[in-house]
C-alpha cells in the first residue's frame, strides 16, 4: 500500500504582519548562539560536558580515560569548550581541572538529554 505524501505547507501564500515584524525585531537576537550548539553538537565534547555535569571537576587525565582518548585529545576538545564560554579550568601543581562554567551550561546538558529520552 503506497503511502500517501502529506502537504505541510501552506496552500496560498500570506503573513501576519503584526507577528512577523515582532518577531523579525528580535530574530538578531539568536546571533552567536549557534556557535554553542555547534561546540555542542560534537559527540565528544557532549560527552565531556555530560561528564562534566555528573562530576563537579575532572581533571584532564579523568577526561581522556572517560572518553577513551589520549590526553592531549581530551585537552583539545576541553579547551575548545574553555574558548567558547562552556568550561572554566584551574590549575594545581601539574595537573589541570576543568569545570563546566556556570549553571547554564549544565541546565542546557540536562533538558536536552531529558528530551531525547522522550518518547
Amino acid at each position: 500500500m503506497a503511502v500517501k505524501p502529506v502537504n505541510d505547507t501552506c496552500e496560498t501564500t500570506c503573513f501576519n504582519e503584526d507577528v512577523v515584524g515582532r518577531v523579525q525585531s528580535k530574530i538578531e537576537d539568536v546571533n552567536g548562539v549557534e556557535l554553542l550548539f555547534k561546540a555542542l553538537s560534537d559527540a565528544t565534547r557532549l560527552k565531556i560536558v555530560y561528564a562534566l555535569t555528573i562530576e563537579e571537576e575532572l581533571c584532564v587525565c579523568d577526561v581522556a580515560e572517560i572518553i577513551g582518548s589520549t590526553t592531549a585529545t581530551a585537552s583539545h576538545h576541553l579547551r575548545l569548550l574553555r574558548n567558547m564560554g562552556l568550561a572554566k579550568y584551574r590549575k594545581e601543581g601539574k595537573m589541570v581541572y576543568y569545570s563546566v562554567k556556570d549553571d547554564h551550561v549544565h541546565q542546557l546538558v540536562s533538558v536536552a538529554l531529558e528530551h531525547s529520552r522522550e518518547d
